[in-house]
């Protein structure tokens, strides 16, 4: 986990997300917390839980992209699932369990990648041998086979001419590799086809036992993935992309995959992140009849999973005591207080997101490291084309985004995404057939895009 002090992480935070300093504050702490905890002694370590949080806001003011941020920020395993896709045993629905599942997943990727990151260059020089051999295969040294007589009464004779000569071949074609070897690294052989075996991805999967979820992870292929023998078929390709195959093939083959699972069902454990959005939905409001009846029971499936046990998983048990849980939901028509006790003793902390105002709008297109104006200009830039955005235009959107969303549903940055979008629109669509280098988006052509108020709010409904 690297080093940073609160501080740091807000002000990292701070060059993708604007606004909602208290609810960075929040987390940046959470996080920290995490490092001393590392630094405690091993007894003391395995008492201090996470301190959940619960963010509390409308969609679109940054409550996903603050804890999706905060985990790629130390490179911690994170999922992001929603708590409504979750129903209580009995019903239709996925099994709670599986957050855990997704989230190991996800930490074996990453972990895998680091390794395969470092074996890069020994996987590239093997897969381009790999690709010479294709291209001009080594002549297989087969012993004739003898019958009982020979053996017996020749037994010591051999026939040198022929071994000589299959060595002078295997030594020519050695040679001729070395060359093709050479033409490959320079890039004169991307065309030239090779045929190369990859796994078959397409062949139908084991059935799973009855009663169990599709989305489960425990189904039969997973438990004799690693007995039955994995079907493969030849594809004839193009160096450049069999090259990528192959790559990958020998990264895999010079990892030690015993060791990536080890380190990274430890690294779920310890700097897990899970997120669980859209949590106020599962809030009970008086309501114990009707389609609302398995909103209690989800929170009840939860509950062991955010307090602390082990899920069995393909890849061998996690233990979910000091996994990070991040809640977030809008809470219109529910309150924090409306989840059963013992849920909210589980996230003893909860935050509320401000709203954005057309400052924060004006901020968002153009501050951050990935601002919607910085992309859209990126965009229209491969036409040839700079799309340059004057002050006056980005305040007149970042108006026209905040008069939206106070008129409509309330759907925080996201509306600046349509905003944009209809604005861009015929620049996007003439831009190849533009002669000039330039288009300046002034607050008029803002203006006169959208002109027309009635016409507008009658469109957007049909867009969001």
């Amino acid at each position: 986990m690297k080093d940073l002090t609160p501080r740091q992480i807000v002000q990292e935070l701070d060059r993708y997300i604007i606004g909602q300093e208290e609810a960075k504050k929040v987390v940046a702490v959470a996080l920290r917390n995490r490092l001393r905890r590392s630094k405690l002694p091993l007894e003391l370590q395995k008492e201090i839980t996470p301190k959940n949080i619960i963010l509390i806001g409308p969609t679109g003011v940054g409550k996903t992209e603050i804890a999706r941020r905060l985990a790629k920020l130390v490179d911690a395993p994170f999922v992001k699932v929603e708590a409504t896709k979750f129903t209580e045993v009995g019903y239709v629905g996925r099994d709670v369990e599986s957050m855990v599942r997704d989230l190991v997943h996800t930490s074996i990727r990453n972990v895998k990648e680091k390794y395969i990151s470092t074996v890069k260059d020994k996987a590239k020089e093997n897969a381009e041998n790999r690709i010479a051999d294709l291209l001009k295969p080594l002549p297989k040294k087969n012993k004739k086979s003898k019958n009982p007589f020979d053996m017996l009464f020749n037994a010591g004779e051999e026939d040198n001419d022929e071994i000589n000569t299959e060595a002078e071949n295997y030594e020519l074609i050695k040679r001729e590799q070395e060359t093709l070897l050479e033409k490959l690294r320079s890039g004169q052989l991307e065309e030239e086809i090779v045929e190369i075996e990859v796994e078959d991805s397409t062949s139908a999967p084991i059935g799973i036992l009855g009663g169990m979820n599709i989305d489960d992870s425990m189904n039969l292929s997973d438990m004799f993935g690693g007995i039955l023998p994995k079907k493969t078929k030849k594809r004839r390709l193009p160096v450049r992309e069999a090259r990528e195959i192959l790559l990958q093939q020998e990264a895999q083959n010079l990892i030690d995959m015993d060791r990536v699972i080890s380190e990274a069902l430890k690294e779920a454990e310890e700097n897990g992140i899970i997120f669980l959005d859209e949590i106020d939905k599962i809030a009970e409001k008086g309501n114990k009849s009707g389609p609302d009846v398995s909103r209690e029971g989800v929170q009840r499936d939860i509950l062991p999973i955010v307090e602390g046990s082990t899920v069995n998983t393909k890849y061998g048990p996690v233990n979910t005591d000091h996994i990070l849980f991040i809640g977030a939901g809008a809470f219109h028509t529910t309150k924090v207080s409306d989840l059963i006790p013992e849920l909210q003793g589980r996230f003893p902390i909860s935050v509320k997101l401000n709203n954005l105002t057309t400052e924060h709008f004006v901020s968002i297109l153009t501050k951050p490291e990935n601002a919607l104006i910085k992309q859209y200009r990126e965009l229209i830039k491969t036409e040839g084309v700079e799309l340059i955005f004057e002050e006056d235009a980005i305040v007149e959107i970042s108006q026209i985004a905040t008069y939206l969303n106070e008129q409509q549903e309330n759907i925080g940055a996201r509306r600046l995404h349509t905003v944009i979008e209809k604005l861009v629109e015929e620049i996007s669509y003439y831009a190849p057939d533009y002669e000039q280098e330039q288009f300046i988006v002034s607050a008029d052509y803002v203006k006169n895009i959208f002109r027309k108020t009635d016409y507008y709010k009658d469109i957007r409904k049909y867009i969001l």
